[in-house]
């Protein structure tokens, strides 16, 4: 009897860690991984606000489907050398899906990835078509897709006469080697010959020659300065807004960032919301088989009037005042203090 006990216990005790044993060395189901190589072309208040939402927007929809989406990212700081670089090291991990930040790094991911096929989303660039990056906004072609900044400069101008009708001269500040500027500074040419203003333009590629241009604007004694989603200017914008709030010349720039850092005036996209659209668009690729050559290019309502508060007052404007002023031609009109980043 004590011999049948003891052959059931073993017997027991064998099934038992059978299972156990199966149990352990169940397989367990990965997450499937993506990788996604960023890179930005300067450090700048509105680039860096594109980024950081692409990642949390990519973080979020990886939470919850159930993916893992490594971020590899990289900054060239204006630098076309080092953009290539980074751009030939995207291509040596074999990223999934490549992320241009601004029009020279679109341009440049364009061209690396003729051959190879890389899919790649743009974000910010102004203006997708004259630069060639895209056959059409509704289909553009190639294995390049993204979002768009494109700035309704008559919609900025209106506002600099909406505040002073008696306007007689305007400045115009850019980087004339950004693509961002070309078409945006035609433009308000164009409308400001037809209001028979005249035109002072003076330009930088460096935050010194910035300043410099800036100075001569205000010696110039211009009524208002425009700058449109130029990357160089925006840059620089943190050492010329005190110079223009001084001489009480509202300078009108064509994003909120241009305010956050001082600027009179920022005009156009929420960039926050570009970043979260753009993540989108990679998610759509990773995940869902979504093709860049028929995923149409994504724009936005530039209907939004971002005042520097604390440069307006400076000036001697109250924004009550200014958002009544500004009210008839925007979307909406919202305030904000100044600083470097969001």
């Amino acid at each position: 009897m004590k011999k049948t006990v003891v052959m059931l216990l073993v017997l027991l005790f064998a099934v038992s860690f059978a299972f156990s044993g199966a149990s352990s060395e169940a397989p367990t189901t990965e997450k499937k991984t993506f990788t996604v190589g960023i890179c930005n072309f300067v450090d700048d208040a509105s680039l860096n606000q594109i980024c950081e939402n692409i990642q949390n927007q990519l973080a979020s929809i990886a939470e919850k489907r159930g993916v893992e989406i490594k971020i590899k990212y990289d900054n060239c700081n204006a630098d076309a050398n080092v953009m290539s670089q980074i751009i030939a090291n995207f291509i040596a991990d074999k990223v999934d899906v490549m992320v241009g930040i601004a029009t020279p790094v679109a341009m440049q991911m364009q061209a690396a990835t003729e051959d190879n096929k890389i899919p790649v989303v743009f974000a910010a660039v102004s203006d997708p078509l004259s630069t060639g990056i895209v056959a059409s906004l509704d289909a553009p072609g190639a294995n390049i897709t993204g979002t768009s900044d494109f700035l309704d400069t008559n919609a900025v101008m209106n506002l600099v006469f909406a505040l002073n009708p008696q306007v007689k001269k305007v400045g115009l500040l850019y980087d004339a080697g950004q693509d961002a500027s070309t078409t945006a500074i035609k433009t308000a040419k164009d409308y400001l010959k037809g209001k028979g203003v005249t035109i002072v333009e003076r330009m930088g590629t460096t935050v010194d020659e910035v300043v410099l241009a800036a100075n001569a604007l205000i010696a110039d004694k211009v009524d208002a300065v425009f700058t449109p989603s130029d990357n160089t200017i925006m840059t620089a914008e943190l050492s010329i807004y005190e110079a223009f709030a001084a001489a009480k010349i509202p300078h009108y720039a064509g994003a909120d960032s241009f305010a956050l850092n001082g600027a009179f005036l920022g005009y156009g996209v929420d960039y926050a919301n570009l970043g979260r659209v753009t993540g989108d668009m990679v998610a759509e690729i990773l995940l869902d088989g979504g093709k860049p050559a028929t995923m149409p290019v994504r724009t936005f309502d530039n209907g939004t009037a971002t005042v520097n508060i604390e440069t307006a007052a400076a000036m001697g404007y109250n924004f009550d005042t200014l958002a009544a002023t500004f009210g008839p031609f925007c979307t909406k009109v919202v305030s904000i203090k100044t600083a470097e980043s969001f």
